[in-house]
């Protein structure tokens, strides 16, 4: 059984380590920054905790993070109950994404996949139709970033075995991006 303290010592341990990925996290914030001034889309997927992931940074982005600003176009690929029923059933779960991306992704746009193992195989499909397609990928990954390490055009991984510690510096992360994002596009 892990207590308050200790979670909160692990926690601390991860945190200390995302100063490394600062560079990274630059970058990530560039190309979404220049995407959405483009008038690009920002397409986001993840499995559960993942998914809630997706779709609250597509809060963010279309409703608001800090301040009032225009809406920016985000969709969170997670969010629509019959779409992702219907194409689990009639094709395979490992396409649910990776149809959406087909249908809703155009040269420019961004993809953005959380994954806390790196080994969601809808995911990896989505990031592979993403590149079929012209768009940027964006991978947060946690763990050793699994499969998916290697095919995302950028990526974001947390050094940590715990999937609660992962997602918790994905939130970080995100609110990160958000921060500077808002910041280039002069909204701050």
């Amino acid at each position: 059984m892990i207590t308050f303290g200790e979670s909160l010592t692990s926690a601390r341990d991860l945190f200390a380590k995302l100063e490394a990925l600062e560079p990274e996290v630059e970058k990530v914030a560039a190309v979404l920054s220049r995407a959405l001034r483009e008038g690009r889309r920002l397409l986001l997927c993840g499995n559960g905790g993942s998914a809630s992931e997706a779709q609250h940074l597509a809060a963010e982005l279309v409703g608001r993070y800090r301040l009032d600003r225009r809406a920016l176009p985000a969709i969170a690929l997670t969010a629509d109950g019959a779409l992702l029923t219907c194409l689990g059933n009639d094709f395979a779960f490992e396409e649910i994404f990776a149809r959406q991306v087909e249908a809703l992704g155009s040269p420019g746009d961004v993809l953005i996949a959380f994954t806390t193992s790196g080994n969601s195989p809808n995911v990896q499909r989505a990031v592979e139709v993403a590149r079929q397609r012209g768009m940027v990928s964006i991978a947060l990954l946690g763990r050793s970033g699994g499969r998916l390490r290697g095919c995302a055009d950028l990526e974001l991984i947390v050094p940590h075995d715990e999937t609660a510690r992962i997602q918790e510096a994905h939130l970080f992360l995100l609110h990160a991006l958000m921060d500077a994002v808002e910041s280039s596009l002069g909204v701050v």
